[in-house]
């Protein structure tokens, strides 16, 4: 069956079409955004809901969802979804960052024009019929110094146009690296510095419990007397307050602001004051962003739906088309070893353990951790996902390492996983065969070469004769098929193992009786999930 996407508020048509030439089925319903009560009824007939910013993706609204695996925001900000109910839902998020980054840069730059020659007041005074050439006295953007507070996509764009009009710019980033700076032709700086240097400060985070006003009352203290502030990015990252009073002060003598604490932004203490200049989140309203961002937001939510390609998803690592081809069958064998320490697992786990080793360990190791950690998960919560598995293991206090080493055995690359309780540990490794079939290779230590099946049986026992002879008999005595046999001991007459692929599944009573014989120390029937 194809899957379905709801459309719910406004996109080009070029976008639309897109889903349905990728074979996706889709519903342009753009006006239901803004009908919670229409859109609750009917969203759990969905796969997929794209969106811009009118419709909000509450917890409510995600527990009617029952099909959705994904939501796109065709645009950046994502502050009408909520990710945290999401990504416990095992729904990804994804956003269109770069869709509209050059249009939100241009904005910033023409913001800092305005402020700097005071062009909106001048523009209000000359058509209201007076000429005050006096009046309007501004400065030159030339040699002056740009402090530029998140030197990311949009900020590096900014960076690089602010240096082709020959400011001298200063960053504050700390993700930012030296050589991308060097790139960029700026200063990397920390934000004291660039508070006490800077003639312009323009913002570029997101907002974070970390950048939350950022521009603070003691921060706006600290700058140079005199600066030019814009802000293009989001509403928040200044105390709106502490800005108005610097205003007054004169300790900043000018702010372009397209983005507000409150918004709408019907009314604000900054309004009407003659030194800012106010737009209403325009930042990426131009026509090429709008389409951008649409055609984008189409394009990732069809790769994810149809291939299972994620692109700037926000509770989820990237996999791209090409990626999501060659790590298929390592994705299924991470998931089938989490899924064998799963169901062996009855007592809270304190700490998974991921070894990669050889040509895995240069692989998408954040998509791989997540599958390992899915298949942990859900058999004790069969609702978890990639997407949902990471937050369980969170609220349950489970410690997740990882650690890759270059190939250090017979195979080219195998995946090792360690689960820690407080009473033991229990490892499993296993490999991907060139025919793309993960297999079990090591458990408990033990070296085995076992095949995976949607139904296994799984024993331990003290390495004596009989046991073959004793599970084979049980097994033909009920009826049950054994499509393949793996044994392995860690050395004469100490532990074995045996690991047994059954054309069907075993009944408990046959369990029961194998128990009951007093040969085994462990009788677990197990069961993958081979789609």
């Amino acid at each position: 069956m194809a899957p379905r996407v709801l459309v719910s508020d406004e996109l080009s048509e070029t976008a639309v079409q897109i889903f349905r030439d990728r074979g996706v089925e889709v519903d342009y319903l753009p006006k239901l955004g803004k009908d919670k009560e229409k859109l609750a009824e009917i969203i759990g007939q969905y796969d997929g809901l794209a969106i811009r910013s009118s419709t909000k993706v509450t917890e409510k609204l995600l527990g009617l969802a029952t099909r959705l695996k994904v939501v796109g925001r065709a645009g950046i900000g994502v502050d009408n979804v909520d990710i945290p109910a999401a990504s416990k839902k095992g729904v990804i998020v994804m956003n269109t960052p770069f869709g509209n980054s050059i249009t939100t840069a241009e904005h910033a730059i023409a913001m800092m024009f305005s402020v700097a020659r005071q062009i909106p007041e001048a523009n209000a005074s000359t058509q209201a019929g007076k000429w005050e050439k006096s009046r309007f006295m501004g400065v030159e953007l030339f040699n002056k110094t740009l402090g530029v507070i998140g030197a990311g996509n949009i900020g590096g764009i900014v960076c690089d146009r602010a240096v082709g009009l020959k400011m001298k710019v200063i960053a504050y980033d700390p993700f930012l690296s030296d050589e991308r700076a060097r790139t960029l032709g700026v200063t990397k700086v920390e934000l004291e510095d660039l508070l006490h240097r800077a003639d312009f400060i323009t913002l570029h985070v997101p907002l974070t419990d970390k950048t939350r006003n950022i521009l603070s009352a003691e921060n706006l203290a600290k700058a140079k007397k005199g600066v030019r502030i814009i802000n293009c990015a989001r509403g928040g990252l200044i105390d709106e307050t502490a800005l108005l009073a610097a205003l007054n002060s004169g300790q900043v003598a000018a702010a372009a602001l397209d983005v507000f604490e409150i918004e709408p932004a019907t009314e604000n203490p900054l309004f009407g004051h003659p030194n800012v200049v106010c737009t209403p989140h325009l930042g990426a309203a131009t026509t090429e962003a709008q389409e951008n961002v649409a055609l984008q937001v189409a394009e990732q939510m069809s790769d994810y739906l149809l291939s299972g390609a994620v692109q700037n998803a926000l509770n989820m690592p990237n996999v791209t088309a090409e990626e999501a081809t060659v790590m298929g069958p390592w994705i299924k064998l991470a998931a089938h070893l989490g899924s064998f320490i799963g169901q062996m697992t009855d007592e809270p786990i304190r700490a998974i353990n991921i070894m990669y080793d050889g040509r895995v360990s240069e692989m998408n190791l954040a998509a791989l951790n997540q599958a390992v950690i899915a298949g942990v998960m859900k058999p004790s919560n069969p609702d978890v996902n990639l997407v949902s598995a990471p937050i369980v293991a969170k609220e349950r206090g489970i410690q997740i390492s990882t650690t890759r080493q270059d190939k250090s055995g017979v195979f080219d690359a195998y995946v090792k996983v360690t689960m820690v309780t407080d009473k033991r540990e229990r490892s499993v490794a296993g490999t991907c065969f060139s025919d793309g079939k993960p297999r079990f290779i090591q458990i408990k230590g033990i070296n085995i070469d076992a095949e995976i099946g949607a139904h296994m049986l799984y024993t331990t026992n003290d390495d004596v004769p009989g046991i073959i002879g004793l599970l084979g008999m049980t097994m033909g005595k009920n009826g049950v098929n054994i499509a393949n046999f793996t044994l392995g001991r860690s050395g004469v007459g100490q532990d074995a193992i045996a690991l047994l692929y059954l054309d069907q599944a075993i009944d408990p009573r046959v369990v029961e009786t194998l128990v009951s014989t007093g040969m085994f120390t462990t009788v677990k029937p197990l069961k993958f999930d081979l789609a």
